[in-house]
């Protein structure tokens, strides 16, 4: 395998979205909507983005849906080098997580997101045997390790990490969505071989993360110019006018960050909104939004409707 992106992690930085998925009101996909989706986000001017992801709620597609859906995403990217596709693997059989990150590769895929296997409670040695297995079949493509304990209770450390790390010099980033993620981060970049760490969990906790080294964010797709605006005042070096912005998101983000389905059916709702696809549809069993929080989505279009002016429409 061979790739104009192996040599570079430049591209893996800053606002890196996780793509959300459309679904139609009776609940059949919407490859359209998703393209829509694919290109509103990379006009942005991200320089990468990755699929599938908790806010692309993976755990509810099908294996033909979610490559279809890949294939859709690469088609948009492999030409491009001014950005890159980051495919996750969220397989919990290792033989399957294998199998899907060959297969992300061999399509073009610029980079691989591995979320570790942690239904029933596999073993610390189980994780680790998957995570190296994959990271050795697609070297030497790189990898980000999704560190996920509050969706999936699996516990990784940084010296672990940094083994790992050692072991197989593909593994090049940490999606660390640790509550609070800052003294990971900071762990993960002490040492020998500092790990990159890019923070997810919409960023609740972004200024203390990029204070202690975090070289990006992962959240979801639907306001991803209040991130790319919080980023840019952060890299002038305007630490004050990051944080107010902040400040400003966090009543927003700490509500929706209650779950995950709460926070997919809210993002659906803001992109509905602002026309990208027709219905703000999440396959059961999901979050239904309750009037208030309905409410609470209008307050948020009409605060930010100056940093997205298609939320003033």
């Amino acid at each position: 395998m061979s790739h104009p992106h192996y040599s570079t992690g430049a591209l893996v930085r800053g606002v890196s979205p996780v793509l959300e998925v459309p679904f139609r009101e009776n609940g059949d996909l919407d490859p359209d909507g998703f393209g829509v989706v694919v290109d509103r986000v990379l006009a942005t001017g991200v320089s990468s983005v990755m699929f599938p992801g908790f806010a692309s709620e993976f755990h509810k597609l099908d294996g033909g849906e979610r490559q279809l859906l890949t294939g859709l995403l690469l088609e948009r990217t492999r030409d491009r080098a001014d950005v890159a596709a980051i495919v996750s693997v969220p397989d919990h059989a290792t033989r399957h997580a294998v199998a899907q990150a060959t297969l992300a590769a061999e399509r073009g895929a610029d980079a691989l997101n591995l979320l570790p296997p942690y239904f029933l409670g596999p073993s610390r040695d189980a994780v680790l045997t998957h995570v190296r297995a994959v990271l050795a079949a697609v070297d030497p493509l790189p990898v980000i390790v999704q560190y996920a304990p509050a969706q999936t209770g699996t516990a990784l450390d940084a010296p672990t990490l940094h083994q790992l790390a050692a072991e197989h010099p593909n593994l090049r980033w940490v999606k660390v969505e640790s509550a609070p993620p800052g003294r990971l981060i900071a762990a993960l970049a002490a040492g020998e071989r500092p790990l990159p760490a890019l923070v997810g969990y919409a960023g609740l906790q972004l200024p203390d993360a990029l204070r202690r080294g975090a070289v990006g964010v992962q959240p979801g797709c639907s306001f991803t110019e209040l991130y790319i605006e919080l980023w840019r005042r952060w890299e002038q070096g305007d630490e004050a006018g990051a944080v107010a912005l902040h400040t400003r998101m966090v009543p927003y983000l700490s509500y929706w960050m209650q779950g995950v389905e709460l926070i997919v059916a809210a993002e659906k709702e803001i992109s509905v909104r602002r026309g990208w696809f027709g219905s703000a549809h999440c396959r059961a069993p999901g979050h239904r939004l309750d009037e208030e929080e309905i409410r609470m989505i209008d307050r948020f279009c009409t605060e930010f409707a100056e940093l997205i002016p298609e939320l003033a429409r």
